[in-house]
């Protein structure tokens, strides 16, 4: 006879920020540790979903990877009204209650959207009087923690005078928010330019599902900060970028009080410092245009933030000269000439190289910049080893934005598949055509306010001849 699962319901609570990696992220964990579920509530932008898991394990599971999340509760009950809220506490879940009631305890409330003193947080907990109390309140120490929480919606202008939602349950566990502050770039030995912040990292690493013991590489890999994440979660990391100062930290510092850099700055160095130098294979200088990888090489995935030539150029080895010739001499100190490596060609080569070198099932993760006035899903490569399976995107000014895409690999290569395509959208003449036209406004604008204000003054120095000429 089979075994049955009684589903519990759990309250995932999220933090308000990337709304939009939000379902891509959680999918990618459920996937990662095959974890069933059933949706009750599942918005998009609201702050929480309810869910129905197997176990306090799976939601253990869930959290241990998350960084948008902020915590998940075991839910009691929940309503969109206090006093059902209540009537399923005393009647629907009395046993359940009554099972965590005899330990040493403390309620926490919390409200979404409207502020309330702590005072009236107290009044709010004194509504639950009428539960089974058996222990103690324990207000640093607890044996349980309890929430009652109360969501008054996302119109900061037009706050209700009741709750939305009402949420009454047992704090289970923390999701993976002190990574922000554990991997701040603010402490970080070695950083760059572009170093990509600690949570779209680890937004990054969970869509590629990387675990214990992949192997993870990241081809346009600067000062590493992808990698740390990976690590973190114990992938073995691997690295290559075309630039030899970047790599060796012969660059400008990034930090303003830093005049000059330190010696031993390295990606190995930020690997050592978070006590993950075991999980750093190595990085190398490569051209990603010529791969320096055999081809049974084989990873388990591959997550990238590549170069869209704005504040990092993009290149590729080669040169404009009909030929060149290099003597033995020359050869051990020579360093290659480089060409701009557009855009659409970089993309094709970093699909051509997953569907090659990954794993059945595994992912490449990468950034895509995009012009928000021209785009079209038309625009995003397709390639017949590789499916779409996340498109999160983030919004960086009016007028451009950067995708998060995530590909699966579902076959092999074979000799007479169809080309990787991708449509032709020349983000960076895009790009600095915008913001030349904007420096033209601004320009146009600034030339009419000073012609207001020549105006103005030559009628004031008009005003004051003419009474001057009435006075005598």
């Amino acid at each position: 006879m089979s075994q049955k699962f009684r589903y519990k319901n759990y309250l995932l609570w999220f933090a308000q920020e990337h709304v939009d990696f939000r379902v891509a992220e959680m999918d990618s964990i459920f996937g990662m540790f095959n974890i069933k579920y059933n949706s009750i509530v599942k918005n998009k932008i609201h702050p929480f979903w309810v869910v129905q898991l197997d176990s306090e394990d799976d939601a253990r599971k869930i959290a241990s990877r998350s960084i948008l999340l902020r915590y998940v509760i075991e839910l009691w009950a929940f309503s969109t009204d206090l006093s059902c809220l209540n009537l399923q506490l005393q009647t629907e879940e009395v046993e359940l209650v009554s099972t965590h009631m005899s330990s040493t305890f403390k309620i926490i409330v919390e409200t979404f959207g409207k502020h309330f003193t702590q005072k009236e947080k107290i009044d709010k907990i004194e509504n639950f009087k009428y539960l089974p109390y058996k222990g103690t309140v324990s207000l640093k120490d607890p044996d349980k923690i309890l929430y009652y929480i109360e969501y008054y919606g996302l119109d900061a202008n037009n706050v209700p005078e009741k709750p939305e939602n009402v949420f009454f349950g047992r704090w289970i566990t923390d999701g993976q928010r002190n990574l922000m502050k554990e991997l701040s770039l603010k402490q970080r030995k070695f950083i760059g330019n572009t170093s990509m912040d600690p949570q779209l990292s680890v937004i990054m690493v969970n869509q590629t599902k990387a675990k214990e013991g992949d192997i993870i590489l990241d081809p346009f890999v600067g000062t590493g900060s992808v990698l740390i994440s990976a690590a973190k979660f114990g992938a073995y990391t691997l690295g290559a970028d075309i630039d030899y100062q970047t790599l060796h930290a012969r660059t400008r510092p990034s930090r303003i009080t830093q005049k000059v850099r330190e010696k031993d700055e390295s990606v190995a160095a930020n690997m050592k410092q978070y006590g993950i130098q075991d999980r750093y294979l190595d990085v190398i200088v490569s051209d990603f245009t010529k791969s320096a990888w055999r081809s049974c090489f084989q990873i388990d995935a591959i997550v990238t933030d590549p170069p869209y030539g704005i504040r990092e150029s993009v290149e590729k080895i080669g040169t404009s000269k009909d030929s060149v010739s290099i003597s033995e001499e020359q050869a051990d100190s020579h360093i290659p000439s480089k060409v701009d490596y557009a855009l659409p060609h970089l993309f094709k080569d970093l699909l051509n190289f997953a569907a090659e070198h990954l794993k059945m099932d595994g992912r490449v993760v990468f950034w895509f910049p995009i012009f928000r006035k021209t785009f079209t899903s038309e625009q995003l490569p397709v390639h017949p080893c590789l499916e779409l399976v996340a498109n999160s995107e983030q919004v960086l000014s009016s007028h451009s934005s950067r995708l998060l895409l995530t590909y699966e690999k579902t076959k092999e290569v074979e000799s007479d598949d169809p080309p990787c395509v991708i449509g032709e959208d020349n983000f960076r003449d895009l790009f600095f055509n915008e913001r030349e036209e904007k420096r033209k406004v601004r320009r146009a604008r600034k030339c009419e306010e000073r012609a207001r204000m020549k105006r103005e003054w030559e009628k004031r120095v008009m005003a004051s001849v003419s009474s001057g000429d009435s006075a005598s």
